[in-house]
């Protein structure tokens, strides 16, 4: 893959997700804001655009050492993934990771008042996730499956239920956004989830959860936004109503 100023940040890490290690390194948004060039992005972020290059050249043309190709899953398959993985995870982890943040604001709070924030944009956070995943499971993913079984069949493209189905993928991609800026937050108010001199094991526990958090979004907006949801609506586009 030979990339240049003109790259496109999404498609880069969805050829290989190695890369993604780079634009975080430079706070690079990849999953939400990945219809980009390198050339944007370096300019706003101010980096050297070379630099940037030849790091991430350096990383995607290391050896494969198992990484999943997901850019090669037929689509019903990549929303199973999804669906099971990181769908499944944020609905394990808004109930583990909420009553840790409780905790610590009832304790920590007073001396470290930022904690209310955190709390309240991951109280928000974990409603509007919930209410979205239920959107991406009852209505675009079943199309999504409906759609790859119409392409095998030969058959014509079948009725979407939620109306337009490119203008319903950006409503969730609006949905991502969103998340994507609460998170940014959350990691600033957090000094990047490092723990003050002050923090008790559950302080350090709490804040290693919420990161662990963000980096599993990250990848699973990057998956839908950079792979997922082109290649659903190309697909789409090309079936005969």
């Amino acid at each position: 893959m030979e990339i240049n100023n003109q790259s496109i940040i999404g498609k880069i890490v969805a050829e290989n997700y190695k890369a993604a290690s780079v634009f975080k390194k430079y706070k690079i948004d990849f999953c939400c804001n990945g219809n980009r060039t390198i050339a944007d992005a370096s300019k706003k972020n101010q980096i050297d655009e070379e630099t940037l290059i030849n790091e991430l050249n350096d990383v995607t043309s290391e050896k494969n050492q198992g990484d999943i190709d997901f850019k090669s899953f037929p689509l019903d398959l990549l929303s199973d993934y999804i669906e099971k993985t990181h769908h499944r995870y944020i609905d394990s982890k808004i109930p583990e990771i909420t009553p840790y943040l409780e905790k610590i604001v009832n304790v920590h709070g007073n001396m470290h008042p930022e904690l209310y924030e955190v709390e309240r944009l991951f109280k928000e956070s974990a409603g509007d996730l919930s209410a979205h995943l239920r959107k991406e499971e009852l209505m675009l993913f079943p199309y999504i499956r409906q759609v790859v079984k119409a392409q095998i069949s030969g058959g014509k493209k079948p009725i979407a239920k939620m109306g337009d189905a490119a203008e319903y993928i950006a409503l969730m991609e609006d949905d991502h956004n969103v998340e994507g800026e609460r998170f940014r937050t959350i990691s600033e108010l957090t000094d990047n989830y490092n723990p003050p001199a002050d923090a008790c094991n559950t302080y350090r526990v709490t804040l290693s959860l919420l990161q662990e958090f963000e980096e599993d979004l990250h990848r699973h907006i990057h998956l839908e936004n950079n792979i997922l949801f082109p290649k659903s609506i190309a697909l789409i586009e090309n079936m005969e109503d």
